[in-house]
C-alpha cells in the first residue's frame, strides 16, 4: 500500500456542517488537538505525545486547504514537542525532574517579540510571492504567535497562554473564512481551555512563589 492509498480515506467527507463537507483528517484533528490543550493545562506529559500526533493531522488539513504556513508549522511543533517533553521531565534543575511553572523574564519577552515581529515579516514576504496564499499576514502571524507561545509552553512560562489566546482569535475567523468550520469551532474550544490553563498555571505560579517565600522565611 502506498502512503497516498493510506492517507485518501483520511481525506474522504464524514459529515457535513453547514453544507461544507468535514474530512476525517479535520475530525481527528479536533478531537486530539482538545485533548492536548487540556492536558496541558493539567501539565500532564501525555500532552506531548497526544500533540505530536495532533501535529500530523493538521499538516494534511492546512496543506490542503493552502495554508502553507500553518501546515509547515506543524513540523517546527513536533521538534519542539520532543524538545519541551525532555524539558518538563528534565528541566527543574538538579534532584529533581518536575519543572515548575514561571513567569517570563523582561529578557525573553524582548527576544520573544523581536523574533515574532520579523518572523511574521519574513513569513508574510515568502507567502506572497512563493505561494497562492490568500491570507498571508494573517497566516504568518498565527504562525509567530504559536511559535513563540509553544516555547513558552516548553519552558512552562505562564504568559505562554496569553500567546494562544492571541492566536485563536485570529485563527477563529481564520478558518471560517477558509471554510474549515469545524477546526474554527475548535479554535473556540481551544480558546476557553487556554483560559483554564491560564488560571491554573496562574495558581501554580502563586503557590510556588508562596512556598519560596515560606523556606525563605525559616
Amino acid at each position: 500500500m502506498s502512503l497516498a492509498d493510506f492517507l485518501d480515506p483520511l481525506q474522504q467527507p464524514l459529515v457535513t456542517v453547514l453544507d461544507t463537507p468535514v474530512s476525517w483528517t479535520e475530525v481527528l484533528g479536533f478531537g486530539s488537538g482538545a485533548l492536548c490543550v487540556w492536558l496541558v493545562a493539567r501539565q500532564h506529559l501525555a500532552n506531548w505525545p497526544i500533540g505530536i500526533a495532533n501535529n500530523l493531522f493538521f499538516i494534511l488539513l492546512f496543506a490542503q486547504s493552502g495554508l502553507y504556513a500553518d501546515a509547515g508549522l506543524q513540523i517546527v511543533f513536533i521538534t519542539l514537542a520532543v524538545y519541551g517533553w525532555w524539558t518538563w521531565t528534565h528541566g527543574g534543575g538538579p534532584g529533581t525532574s518536575v519543572l515548575p511553572v514561571r513567569g517570563t523574564s523582561r529578557t525573553e519577552w524582548t527576544w520573544l517579540l523581536t523574533a515574532g515581529a520579523v518572523g511574521t515579516l519574513v513569513l508574510t514576504v515568502l507567502l506572497s510571492r512563493a505561494t497562492d496564499s490568500t491570507v498571508p499576514f494573517w497566516d504568518a502571524l498565527t504562525t509567530s504567535l504559536s511559535l513563540t507561545a509553544t516555547y513558552g509552553q516548553c519552558r512552562k512560562r505562564v504568559e505562554s497562554w496569553w500567546l494562544w489566546i492571541a492566536a485563536d482569535v485570529v485563527y477563529i475567523p481564520l478558518y471560517a473564512y477558509k471554510e474549515l468550520y469545524l477546526t474554527s469551532l475548535l479554535y473556540i474550544g481551544f480558546l476557553a481551555l487556554c483560559l483554564m490553563g491560564l488560571r491554573s498555571w496562574n495558581r501554580d505560579l502563586a503557590t510556588g512563589r508562596n512556598r519560596t517565600a515560606e523556606v525563605a522565611a525559616v
